[in-house]
């Protein structure tokens, strides 16, 4: 009798913890995306234009290996994770400057009723709210802003952030974060905040925010760093040299807005931001540098497995030096399955304008397509990819 009642009682404490484990879940998951592309007027070692062919990976979607979890903590409440990794596809490195989990690393508490609260590495609003309703979210950094100065292409992300997104209201939803400066004596140093709101009716969808980064008030910290210090809790987004010059920044200012509109097969688009990269007595240029981006992009659903995709996008820099960038993108994207699609991206940039060098130097502008980060010495510049995607 001991034996049976022994064993009726580990059956029972087996099967609530089966209940328990039921009630949560962990999702393994990824993202490999390479291409061979081509660059037309990409330097050499000596600063010279010349035709580069290689492998480029995460034109589409950025590569990454992640985990996710919830668990059901009853009543509604439930608690979540993310911890997502990205990697070089060509060389295998760490991506991010070399973190972790760079890409996202954050946990929180979410209710179907009162919204979701989390905390630590994660996207700013813009990026969740404006970017999924521009060209950038379908067809990736070839249809982004040259030098991706408003982060369209997500190159910043923002540390030791404490983030509220609502629950969706009749089409409605908001979202609002901070990120701690962490500076005994200085709490503005290094901190960043934004909110942004979107509202979808039917086919139509329309965001707007803003973002604020704030570059560490310590001297030592931006000279070690040559600019954007390592402590800000956003990290820099000066990925060419449209503008590189102003990673000393005191700060930068973000507002987007964005709409979108599905007709049948048909996906239109248009968005706007103004970018205000803004001076100290610390910072190497001495007049706030504003970007002005105002694009647009269509998209075609040919058949089910097939998206065609048009964009173009005007970049205009004034304030301290003044250029003007446009680029025309091309997108087709053909899937062969759920996970697996094969896609051809091209983009063509002219440049003209004067850019900012340092902080005694300037030149005439150079065409960048995207977020690449490739700097032409010549006003224009096309990049050509034929790449695969799998995702897990």
């Amino acid at each position: 009798m001991k034996r049976i009642a022994l064993s009726s009682l580990s059956l029972a404490i087996l099967a609530a913890s089966g209940a328990a484990h039921a009630q949560s879940s962990v999702t393994l998951y990824g993202v490999i995306d390479e291409s061979i592309q081509w660059v037309h007027n990409a330097p050499d070692a000596a600063g010279h234009n010349k035709n580069l062919i290689g492998l480029a990976g995460g034109n589409l979607s950025g590569n990454r290996f992640g985990l996710k979890g919830t668990e059901d903590l009853g009543g509604g409440l439930k608690a979540i994770f993310q911890l997502e990794n990205g990697f070089d596809i060509n060389t295998g490195k760490l991506g991010q400057g070399g973190l972790m989990f760079g890409r996202q690393a954050y946990v929180g508490l979410t209710h179907e009723q009162y919204g979701t609260v989390t905390l630590g590495r994660q996207y700013d609003p813009l990026v969740d709210m404006v970017q999924p309703l521009t060209g950038d979210n379908y067809f990736g950094s070839t249809f982004t802003t040259p030098g991706d100065v408003d982060n369209n292409d997500n190159d910043s992300r923002t540390n030791s952030g404490i983030k509220y997104v609502s629950p969706v209201l009749s089409g409605f939803q908001f979202e609002g974060m901070y990120a701690l400066g962490g500076v005994a004596g200085a709490t503005g140093s290094g901190q960043s905040w934004g909110a942004a709101a979107t509202y979808g009716i039917g086919s139509f969808n329309v965001a707007a925010g803003y973002f604020r980064m704030d570059n560490s008030s310590n001297l030592a910290d931006r000279v070690k760093a040559d600019g954007w210090a390592a402590n800000s809790t956003s990290n820099n987004m000066f990925v060419s040299q449209i503008n590189s010059a102003y990673a000393s920044a005191k700060s930068t200012g973000n507002a987007s807005v964005a709409a979108q509109y599905v007709a049948g097969p048909f996906t239109f688009g248009v968005r706007y931001a103004n970018v205000q990269y803004k001076p100290d007595g610390y910072s190497a240029f001495r007049s706030t540098e504003r970007f002005n981006v105002a694009g647009g992009f269509l998209g075609y659903q040919l058949n089910p497995a097939l998206l065609l995709g048009l964009g173009y996008i005007y970049t205009h820099g004034a304030g301290d030096t003044s250029a003007s960038y446009n680029q025309v993108s091309l997108g087709a994207d053909y899937n062969l399955s759920k996970r697996t699609d094969l896609y051809a991206v091209a983009a063509y940039q002219h440049a003209n304008g004067t850019q900012r060098v340092d902080s005694t130097t300037t030149q005439t502008a150079g065409a960048s397509v995207g977020s690449y980060g490739v700097n032409s010495a010549s006003s224009s510049q096309e990049i050509v990819s034929l790449g695969i995607r799998h995702k897990f």
